[in-house]
């Protein structure tokens, strides 16, 4: 008996040992091999599998030589920011698949398909999955499917909409002029002085995002935007890397890091969230910004018995929305205002059009929302700051069930990148000038800028498209106005042309400017 029942349990578990072994097989070796034997059928070329890490390795690689040192003043600049893309884009064209460990993820870079993609109208192209120290960095909008996803979308929208962004233009003006005085004080002796942009920018649309969403000041979230960064850097090390399921658990230096700065992140933002739902209770504070609409949701759903009807939202979910607008908004909008005024020192023959078109537009009063309106030349030199150094310079879709895209099928369990810098920069989209500065391309706005009306996607595109985008445009037009008006800038002899990644495309070095008085 007792020999039958130790002869069983030992059967049990060679068959739990052999069934775990089949799946990690199936996982690491077969599936792989699968989806790599449809992508070939399909004639989508890419490199031959290699077990659990892929591409990743040599990607790793590839990247750590290209940002080991800068480049040459040039807007060409594929080869250092996605270098390893650039090498697949010459071994084997436009379409492509690299492996992300032992999933294929293959390169769409024709426009209509990438919109087909954005658009989703199939529903196959859910967001990417990412491993859980990615998403600490933010859990909120961005990472959400389906109702879900409708809902708190829904909830969130009424806080951009354009009669509600009108209203917070006195915000960012009053944060832009304090940025102006500031610099004023420091070329005052002089006439000039150098300055790294970079910092000055993060500061900037840091207390933008405080003041205009969260009714505080930049010093009250100066502390969550300077461990958000360093949050990104280590969430963008972690997405680069193998991740094996429970890594996260393991107590290493940087994962301890990581936690760290979550829990000291959450535990700052239930304060400010304390102290707004108290002033909202007392009636001293508004409820109509982006964090008392969500708070007006929440006090509606502690009080209701059917919390789908109120969407369902708790604090924990108020936390991650903010957190993702506190990057989100901070990190959009300063490295585009940086890399305008580093074009615009390359390019002083568009500051000065520029400065021209403020002081006709405004003169030296400090612009408004409807002086704003009227500046083509800015909002020309902007687009194509956005299309020369997108703020996100890949988009990608994971394939839920196999699917039809264009003239190929595209298997379920493959991933679909989407590479925003690579389309921005296409000759045979954009002309033989492509890899150049030349704002006079968006004269006749977008639709005619290139040869497809689906080639510039900046904030991206269909239902998904980036809540954010005017708010970033308003606030990156009245900074750019105000900044004419009052200095004019050139590169420093220290300025390193550097772009890189970090989450967004930043310049490695900062990014040194000489600002002189006007």
């Amino acid at each position: 008996m007792e020999e039958s029942l130790v002869t069983l349990v030992l059967v049990c578990v060679c068959a739990v040992i052999t069934g775990a072994i089949l799946r990690v097989l199936y996982l690491v070796w077969f599936k792989p091999k699968m989806l790599e034997m449809q992508l070939r059928k399909q004639g989508i070329p890419g490199n031959t599998y290699r077990p659990l890490t892929g591409d990743m390795d040599d990607e790793k690689a590839a990247v750590k030589e290209a940002w080991s040192k800068p480049m040459k003043l040039t807007h060409s600049i594929i080869p250092r920011v996605i270098p390893y893309d650039h090498y697949m884009v010459k071994r084997y064209g436009k379409i492509w698949f690299k492996w992300n460990g032992t999933t294929p993820r293959v390169n769409i870079c024709d426009p209509d398909m990438i919109r087909e993609i954005l658009v989703n109208k199939s529903g196959h192209f859910i967001k990417l999955k990412v491993n859980p120290l990615v998403m600490l960095l933010s859990m909120g909008l961005t990472a959400l499917e389906g109702e879900v996803w409708a809902q708190r979308r829904k909830l969130i929208n009424p806080a951009f909409h354009f009669d509600k962004l009108k209203e917070m233009v006195p915000a960012f003006r009053t944060s832009c002029i304090g940025l102006a005085e500031r610099w004023e004080k420091l070329v005052s002796a002089e006439g000039s002085c150098e300055l790294d942009i970079w910092p000055e920018f993060q500061n900037l649309t840091g207390d933008v995002i405080s003041r205009s969403a969260f009714g505080s000041s930049f010093e009250e979230g100066k502390r969550i935007f300077e461990l958000q960064k360093e949050q990104a850097v280590l969430v963008m090390e972690a997405a680069r890397s193998l991740y094996l399921p429970g890594f996260r658990f393991l107590p290493t230096a940087k994962n301890k890091r990581r936690m760290f700065i979550d829990k000291e992140i959450k535990r700052m933002l239930r304060e400010i969230i304390s102290k707004k739902l108290d002033l909202m209770e007392m009636g001293t504070s508004a409820n109509d910004d982006l964090l008392g609409l969500l708070l007006q949701s929440y006090n509606q759903n502690t009080t209701s018995k059917d919390k789908t009807k109120n969407n369902g939202i708790t604090i924990d979910d108020i936390i991650e929305e903010c957190k993702l607008f506190y990057f989100a908004g901070q990190e959009t909008t300063s490295v585009l205002l940086t890399w305008t005024l580093i074009l615009l020192s390359i390019h002083p023959n568009w500051q000065q059009k520029a400065r021209e078109e403020v002081l006709h537009t405004c003169g030296k009063n400090p612009p408004d929302f409807e002086s704003i309106s009227h500046l083509k030349i800015v909002n020309m030199i902007i687009h194509e700051v956005l299309r020369l150094y997108p703020p996100a310079i890949v988009m990608a879709r994971q394939i839920n069930k196999k699917t039809k895209l264009g003239d190929i099928t595209l298997p379920e369990g493959a991933d679909v990148w989407i590479p925003v810098l690579e389309v921005h920069h296409d000759p045979e989209i954009w002309g033989e000038d492509a890899g150049e500065f030349n704002p006079q391309r968006f004269s006749e706005g977008v639709a005619k800028a290139s040869k497809s009306q689906n080639a510039f996607f900046p904030f991206g595109w269909g239902p998904r498209i980036c809540m954010g985008q005017t708010f970033a445009m308003i606030e990156a037009k009245l900074a750019l106005a105000m900044i004419l008006q009052r200095f004019s800038f050139e590169l420093s002899p220290s300025y390193a042309h550097a772009p890189y990644t970090v989450v967004t495309l930043q310049p490695q070095y900062g990014a040194h400017l000489i600002l002189h008085q006007l």
